[in-house]
């Protein structure tokens, strides 16, 4: 399937609030993604239309683009409420809706770009086909994929295909996680999810036979592909995510930061078949290190296959930071942690360094040789809470007897006439310092040309003035020639890759319904969250994480010493787990 021969990589990244998404686009972000309304308890993750607006606005000057997330199952009653927030967001110019809910397919909305967000679980080329068919402009894949398998889908698609390259990850499949629904009532499909697989377990077989005790067994590290982007490149991946739900500016700045190095990086060494999806270059007063910001420490995950390597953070859910082997890197108020002779996660503040040695804050200690780990820098984080970047566009300007141009690496052309009082100079002007003072607009000066007479001379205050005036029309040029993704037409022929769908497809609307049957499914079992129950015993999560693997145990490698089913219990919860080891793949079950 022919594609372009230069193809443009976007960094994307998140943001919880206008101030944050700002900071994503001066540390790099190609684009944003950034919540309207969840539609759920998560209000906290909702943004006003007018915030948004502002952040179109800073975004587009450097052509970088803003997603909306509205990416939840939606009831019945919401419909018309989205319909009109569909419409603010169109109006104010947001480039496109990351959304889950096929509703949105045949809502009444303006022709606004729509996402396929990872939570419509694209696992295959067929899904992948599909949604492209009915009008989706980008894909974001599932996180468990392998390079071979995202490559097999990028080759069966023409649009750009997005992938996750850090942050936290779900364990299970993601839009496919019943447990917090099936057990408290809080959907994860609306955003409410009580993260339950961060939770410590106990797991034991069928006779009561203890294989893990108190451990995390679901709770994954994050993800780190840092190291993979040429890879990720040359699988066909366009757009590159970092996964954050509402993390704090500090983690924004630096991880984006550090993913904007490692593209730039890349495109560096192959100009000729790559380019960024925005302009501007970006300047920091720091250097970008990932494990500086929250982390339960690092894994792939499955992008290169099955390595050996531990996927989960089996001790803690909280961060791991970063390993400190010389005391000397310590300051007085860093918060650090370690594990004790128990393999429980212990830690404290820092009050202050003597004579080489930790003195903890009240009461705590240090035990002798243990590793530690710094979970808090306090001089990283002052840093983090300052200005860190600048990103300017590079414009050339020149001026010559009638007039005054400038040419910016956007591709905008201006020019202004020389009406400006000109009289006679005593000697030679040089007036391009002048025009080097482009103070805190978003432009630098990369060559300047003065084609003047040399007996000319011009008041610096009417230079002053053109330059306002000639930037103020690159401002202008771009606005009225920035180019939107239109809405894709949808394929009504086109068939859905199954002709059934059961509660874990999440339909939860009678437009979503609607949608699937006219392209060819029979049989629709409403989503939990509609019926408020399901099978007696059924899959709340599938996982292509595998706990017997995790724990070196699986039943591919070693004759099993332990009887199925086995159950993951705490002090709440209890859940039995089903091995499908021919697709490699563990499903959690719940009691309704």
């Amino acid at each position: 399937m022919s594609k372009s021969p230069i193809r443009k990589l976007e960094l994307l990244a998140p943001a919880a609030n206008k101030e944050i998404a700002i900071s994503a686009i001066l540390h790099g972000a190609d684009a944003v993604y950034i919540g309207a309304n969840n539609y759920g308890a998560r209000k906290n993750a909702s943004n006003s239309v007018e915030d948004i607006e502002q952040v179109v606005e800073f975004a587009h000057q450097f052509r970088a683009r803003v997603y909306v997330t509205l990416n939840t199952i939606l009831y019945e009653k919401e419909l018309k409420d989205v319909e009109r927030l569909c419409r603010k967001l169109y109006k104010i110019g947001v480039d496109a809706l990351i959304v889950q809910d096929m509703s949105l397919l045949r809502l009444d909305i303006p022709p606004i770009a729509l996402h396929a967000s990872t939570q419509c679980d694209i696992r295959t080329p067929e899904k992948a086909r599909f949604l492209e068919s009915v009008g989706f402009s980008q894909l974001v894949l599932a996180r468990e994929l392998t390079l071979s398998e995202i490559k097999k889908i990028t080759d069966a698609v023409t649009i750009p295909v997005e992938c996750f390259v850090h942050g936290a990850l779900c364990v299970s499949y993601s839009g496919r996680c019943h447990a917090s629904y099936a057990t408290i009532g809080r959907s994860a499909n609306r955003g409410e999810c009580a993260q339950l697989c961060r939770l410590p377990y106990t797991l034991q077989d069928s006779n009561g036979k203890i294989l893990a005790k108190n451990k995390h067994l679901l709770s994954l590290r994050d993800l780190n592909l840092s190291s993979n982007i040429p890879d990720l490149v040359q699988a066909g991946v366009s757009s590159f995510k970092i996964e954050g739900r509402l993390k704090e500016v500090g983690y924004v700045k630096n991880i984006t930061a550090k993913y904007n190095q490692e593209l730039n990086s890349f495109i560096s060494r192959n100009k000729d078949n790559y380019v960024r999806s925005s302009f501007g270059h970006t300047e920091y007063v720091f250097n970008p290190k990932v494990d500086k910001s929250f982390n339960r420490g690092f894994t792939t995950y499955f992008i290169e296959e099955r390595k050996p390597a531990a996927i989960a953070s089996l001790l803690t859910p909280k961060s791991m930071g970063e390993t400190i082997k010389d005391l000397r890197l310590l300051h007085n108020g860093d918060g650090v942690s370690y594990f004790d002779k128990k393999g429980e996660y212990q830690g404290f503040n820092i009050s202050k360094i003597e004579n080489g040695k930790i003195i903890p804050s009240g009461k705590s200690s240090l035990p002798h040789g243990v590793e530690i780990h710094r979970t808090h820098d306090v001089e990283w984080q002052k840093l983090m809470n300052k200005s860190t970047s600048k990103r300017k566009l590079n414009v050339d300007i020149s001026i010559d007897n009638s007039g005054i141009s400038a040419f910016d690496e956007r591709g905008m052309i201006v020019r202004l006439p020389l009406n400006v009082t000109k009289e006679k100079a005593r000697k030679k002007m040089d007036y391009s310092e002048e025009f080097r003072k482009l103070g805190n607009t978003i432009y630098s000066l990369r060559e300047f040309s003065n084609g003047l007479d040399n007996s000319i001379f011009i008041p610096r205050s009417e230079l002053a003035d053109l330059r306002r005036k000639l930037l103020l029309l690159l401002d202008k040029a771009n606005k009225s020639t920035y180019r939107y993704d239109i809405r894709r037409e949808e394929d009504k022929n086109i068939s859905y890759p199954s002709d059934k769908l059961d509660f874990r497809d999440n339909v939860s609307n009678s437009v979503a319904k609607l949608f699937y049957f006219d392209h060819g499914v029979k049989h629709i079992e409403n989503a939990i969250e509609i019926t408020g129950k399901a099978k007696a015993t059924f899959p709340v999560m599938t996982t292509r994480h595998c706990i017997l693997r995790e724990l070196g145990i699986c039943k591919k490698n070693i004759h099993p010493t332990f009887i199925e089913p086995l159950t993951l219990t705490n002090q709440k919860f209890k859940f039995q787990l089903k091995f499908d080891c021919k697709n490699c793949e563990m499903q959690v079950l719940a009691n309704q």
